[in-house]
C-alpha cells in the first residue's frame, strides 16, 4: 500500500493517520465543509473536501469519497468506525474500483450485517445462541407466538442495527403490540432497513466482546476479552480488560467461540465478537462487528499489539506474524469515552468552542483525540471527542490512574461528561466489579 484515504473524521482519522506515518505510508484526509480545521486534516498528507457539514452529503457519500480516491491517487481506504465501516455496498464499490477496502470482504459484511441471520448462521454451528425468532420477523402475529413460546420480557431489534439503536424492551403483550410498528420505524430511519427480530431478553447480564484478527490464509487469532457492560442506552460508557467475572476457563471457551464465529463467517481482517454473559455465566453469541471498534486501545495496552497496523498489514496481504499461544497480556486497562455532552440534562449534546485545554499525562496514560484549544466542536457529528485510556499492572491500580487522569483533565468551554465518568470510576460497586448492563440506571443516574 502506498497512499490510504482515510473515510473518517475525529480521534479515529488522527488515530489511522498516526499509524500510517509510523509505516511510511501516504495519507489522504477526506474531510466535510464543518471540519477543514479539524486536526486530521492538518496530520494528513493530502486533504480533500467531500461535501457539506451534514454526514448524507460528506462521509456517508460513497460517490464523493471515491472520486477523492481516484483524485488523490489513493490505492486504499481505511473507514474507520461508524459512517460507512459496515456498508457493503460501499465495499463492493471499493473492490470494483480496485481499490483496497481495509476490512473484511463485502460478502461477510452483509452476512453478518444482518444480526439475526448471523444469530441463525451461530446457532447451525454450535455457537450458542439467546432464545428467538429463527431470522426477521414476519408480522406482529409471529412476534406473539414467539414470545409466548420463549416468555416475556423479550427484545425487538433491527436487524441492520447498531450504536444502540432500534431495541426496545418489551415487557407484555401490550407492550409488543405498541413497539412493534415504532421499532420498524426506528430502523427504517436509521439503517433504511425495517426487519426487526426477537430475542429473548436477559436480564441484568454483562456484556463482553472478544477481539480477534484474522488473516487472508485462513489464520485467526483472539486477543482477549473487554467487559463493555457499563452503557446507557445500549451505548458504551467505559470499557476494561480484563474482565473482573471471567475466569480462565470461561475465557477460553469465549476465545474458542469467537474464533469458530470468524471461521464460519469467512473472516478476514480485524473484527470483534459480541456475546452477553448471564449470571450463570452462560454466554451467547449477540453480534459480530466487521470493523475496528471504539475501544480498540485498551486491547492494545494489555497485548502491545497495534490493531490498526495489523488492519493494514492484513489488507496487504501479509500473513499474521503470530499465534494465540504465543499472545500474552499483561495488567489491566480501562477507557472511558469523553464526550461534549450535559448528563443532568439528559446527555444533550454540548457543542462549541475549546477554549482551554489540559490532557493528562504520565506513565500508563494515553488520550485518543482529535481536539485542541481553540477547536470548535461542530454540532453535525457525535458528541464523542475523547478517550481516556489507562494501564496499569493490577485493576485497582488501573482505576487509581483512571481517577487521577479524569481529575487531571480540563476541557473549558463546552460541558462534558468528565464528572459523571469520575462517579462511576470512584462508585464502591463499580470497585467491587459488582456491576451489569443497568448499572448507570441504578446507581449513578438515580443519585442524580
Amino acid at each position: 500500500m502506498n497512499k490510504i484515504l482515510v473515510a473518517n473524521r475525529g480521534e479515529i482519522a488522527v488515530r489511522i493517520i498516526r499509524a500510517c506515518k509510523e509505516m511510511n505510508i501516504k495519507t489522504v484526509a477526506v474531510y466535510s465543509e464543518a471540519d477543514k480545521d479539524s486536526m486530521h486534516t492538518r496530520l494528513a498528507d493530502e486533504t480533500i473536501c467531500i461535501g457539506p457539514a451534514e454526514s448524507a452529503k460528506s462521509y456517508l457519500d460513497v460517490k464523493n469519497i471515491i472520486e477523492a480516491a481516484s483524485i488523490t491517487g489513493a490505492d486504499s481506504i481505511h473507514p474507520g468506525f461508524g459512517f460507512l465501516a459496515e456498508n457493503s455496498k460501499f465495499a463492493k464499490i471499493c473492490k470494483e474500483s480496485n481499490i483496497k477496502f481495509i476490512g473484511p470482504d463485502y460478502k461477510v459484511i452483509e452476512k453478518m450485517g444482518n444480526k439475526s441471520n448471523a444469530k441463525e448462521m451461530m446457532r447451525q454451528a454450535g455457537v450458542p445462541v439467546i432464545l428467538g425468532s429463527d431470522g426477521s420477523l414476519k408480522g406482529l402475529n409471529d412476534a406473539k407466538n414467539i414470545a409466548n413460546k420463549i416468555g416475556y420480557p423479550v427484545m425487538l431489534k433491527a436487524a441492520a442495527g447498531g450504536g444502540g439503536k432500534g431495541i426496545r424492551i418489551v415487557n407484555t403483550p401490550e407492550e409488543l403490540e405498541e413497539n412493534y410498528n415504532i421499532v420498524k420505524q426506528e430502523a427504517k430511519i436509521s439503517f433504511s432497513d425495517d426487519e426487526i427480530y426477537m430475542e429473548k431478553y436477559i436480564k441484568n447480564p454483562r456484556h463482553i466482546e472478544v477481539q480477534i484478527l484474522a488473516d487472508e490464509f485462513g489464520n485467526v487469532v483472539q486477543l482477549g476479552e473487554r467487559d463493555c457492560t457499563i452503557q446507557r442506552r445500549h451505548q458504551k460508557v467505559l470499557e476494561e480488560t480484563p474482565s473482573i467475572v471471567i475466569d480462565n476457563k470461561l475465557r477460553n471457551k469465549l476465545g474458542e467461540a469467537a474464533i469458530k464465529v470468524a471461521k464460519v463467517a469467512g473472516y478476514t481482517n480485524a473484527g470483534t465478537v459480541e456475546f452477553l454473559v448471564d449470571s450463570d455465566r452462560n454466554f451467547y453469541f449477540m453480534e459480530m462487528n466487521t470493523r475496528i471498534q471504539v475501544e480498540h486501545p485498551i486491547t492494545e495496552e494489555n497485548t502491545g499489539i497495534d490493531l490498526i497496523k495489523e488492519q493494514i498489514r492484513i489488507a496487504a496481504g501479509e500473513k499474521l506474524k503470530f499465534r494465540h499461544s504465543k499472545i500474552e497480556a499483561v495488567g489491566h486497562s480501562i477507557e472511558c469515552r469523553i464526550n461534549a455532552e450535559n448528563p443532568l440534562k439528559n446527555f444533550r449534546p454540548c457543542p462549541g468552542k475549546i477554549i482551554g485545554l489540559n490532557l493528562p499525562g504520565g506513565n500508563g496514560i494515553r488520550v485518543d483525540t482529535a481536539i485542541y484549544e481553540g477547536y470548535v466542536i461542530p454540532p453535525n457529528y457525535d458528541s464523542m471527542i475523547a478517550k481516556l485510556i489507562v494501564h496499569g499492572n493490577s485493576r485497582n491500580e488501573a482505576i487509581a490512574k483512571m481517577k487521577r487522569a479524569l481529575e487531571e483533565l480540563v476541557i473549558e468551554g463546552v460541558e462534558t461528561n468528565i464528572d459523571f465518568l469520575l462517579k462511576i470510576i470512584t462508585n464502591l460497586n463499580f470497585i467491587r466489579g459488582n456491576y451489569d448492563t443497568s448499572f448507570i440506571e441504578k446507581e449513578i443516574l438515580r443519585e442524580e
